[in-house]
């Protein structure tokens, strides 16, 4: 008698301990969905201008109507970027996280890093300029590059204090054709400005400049996400497009235009600006990129 119950309670130790395996192992491998895969996603803004590379300042080109200019600026606002795998599915990145300051004097500013859920991304989306919503939050919650500089009035001056607005696009350049007596240019240098915004207006409508483009990779290479690796979009400005898009349009007749009707034509030639040119999937290192 007593064996016997020795030998049952022997099975019912044994009993519990197997369930006491195999439960700890099924709490150990047991998918946890509520913590995603991410991996590092950039896009690379890089300035050209035709066929050449942007140079400032020293570099003459000639646009479609033959006029012969330089460029001495150029800063543009990229945000609210958006990715889209090739199952169809889409992931917005937050938007805290996605806005950006491109500066062709600070070739640092040329990438836009974010984090993506893992995946392969075949189409990208993303902002010229920064959203109604951005442009009407209080000051504070504007941080990063759109936060407030005391010195420049902006970030980069990139901010209309009389218009409550930001600049979207901002261009200063040299054009030896227009006259020193044309409206816009009281130092005779010859200048050129293109200041480029509008949101829509806050209590009343006004111009709306703001861009949405689109940009497809999968003929030049989609983005392959992966945690522990980085996937860079790379894709070419045609600063060119500006002046040569679906409008195109003279320096010389519109050496200034900021916050008018005529800055809507200049607008509209944002999407145009953009190619993909290749993207690199590579695994990820201390170097930034």
């Amino acid at each position: 008698m007593k064996t016997e119950v020795r030998s049952k309670i022997a099975r019912a130790a044994m009993l519990i301990l197997l369930l006491s395996l195999f439960y700890a192992c099924s709490k150990t491998e047991a998918p946890l969905p509520d913590q995603e895969k991410v991996g590092q996603f950039s896009i690379e803004f890089d300035n050209i201008v035709g066929e050449e590379t942007l140079a400032l300042e020293s570099r003459v080109y000639k646009n479609a109507k033959g006029e012969p200019f330089r460029i001495k600026l150029l800063q543009y606002f990229i945000s609210n970027i958006k990715v889209y795998k090739t199952d169809g599915s889409s992931y917005t990145v937050p938007q805290d996280s996605s806005y950006f300051l491109v500066n062709a004097a600070d070739r640092t500013t040329r990438f836009t890093k974010v984090n993506v859920p893992e995946g392969d991304y075949s189409k990208i989306e993303f902002v010229i300029g920064v959203d109604s919503l951005r442009n009407t939050m209080p000051v504070e919650k504007r941080t990063g590059v759109l936060s407030f500089d005391a010195e420049e009035g902006h970030g980069g001056g990139m901010y209309w204090g009389w218009n409550s607005g930001y600049i979207f696009f901002k261009m200063e350049g040299y054009c030896d054709l227009i006259s020193d007596d044309q409206q816009g240019d009281p130092t005779g240098n010859k200048q050129f400005k293109y200041h480029i915004g509008g949101f829509g207006g806050y209590s009343a409508p006004t111009i709306n400049n703001i861009k949405t483009v689109t940009v497809d990779l999968k003929n030049a290479g989609t983005a392959q996400v992966r945690a522990g690796l980085r996937s860079n979009v790379h894709l070419f400005v045609d600063i060119m497009k500006a002046f040569n898009g679906p409008h195109t349009f003279s320096i010389v007749a519109h050496p200034n235009v900021m916050f008018s009707d005529y800055s809507v034509n200049i607008a509209n030639n944002f999407p145009s600006l953009f190619t993909h040119d290749h993207t690199e999937n590579f695994v990820k290192s201390e170097e930034e990129l």
